[in-house]
């Protein structure tokens, strides 16, 4: 909940409060410039790193290796091309040293700690524990077998494929 206020009321009002002092230092027209060349320059730095990404990742693939970093390059790049597309100087400004390759690495470093020492932050983090659980199930129980728990139905199949889950109402 914190974060959704700061996402959508305290990062706006940073970002009108700074146009708005930039404004009347360098006046309305130079500041909608501004923010025009930012865009224009983010949006070609944008693509030229995002293929450039994209070769390396083909080729870590086509060597047989993971391409860890070049996934994490390619997450930083779409983040920081869409915060380019918001107006406002703070996230231009966040935009565009996350497309520069040499501050990249910052970028990587910080989200790799982050991840690190917070693994199960917020990505599916008991998605996969309910699917486990039926699939557990799935071994026990024999070939077109129909078990009922609670709300919850289970149906497994005749081949022990994926099971097929759905809510009983």
């Amino acid at each position: 909940m914190p974060w959704l206020f700061i996402l959508f009321v305290v990062v706006p009002a940073i970002e009108l409060y700074l146009l708005i002092q930039i404004g009347s230092v360098i006046g309305a027209g130079n500041t909608f410039l501004l923010i025009l060349a930012t865009g224009i320059l983010g949006s070609w730095l944008a693509k030229s790193q995002g293929m450039a990404t994209w070769r390396a990742l083909n080729k870590r693939f086509s060597q047989g290796e993971i391409p860890g970093k070049e996934l994490m390059d390619g997450a930083i790049i779409l983040v920081c091309g869409a915060l380019l597309l918001t107006p406002g100087v703070m996230t231009d400004a966040i935009g565009l040293l996350g497309l520069i390759p040499a501050s990249r690495s910052a970028f990587r470093f910080v989200l790799k700690s982050f991840f690190t020492a917070n693994p199960a932050v917020g990505i599916g983090v008991h998605v996969g524990e309910r699917y486990n659980d039926m699939r557990s199930r799935s071994d026990d129980s024999d070939a077109g077998a129909t078990e009922s728990g609670g709300s919850d139905t289970y149906v497994s199949g005749s081949a022990k494929s994926r099971p097929t889950y759905t809510d009983a109402t």
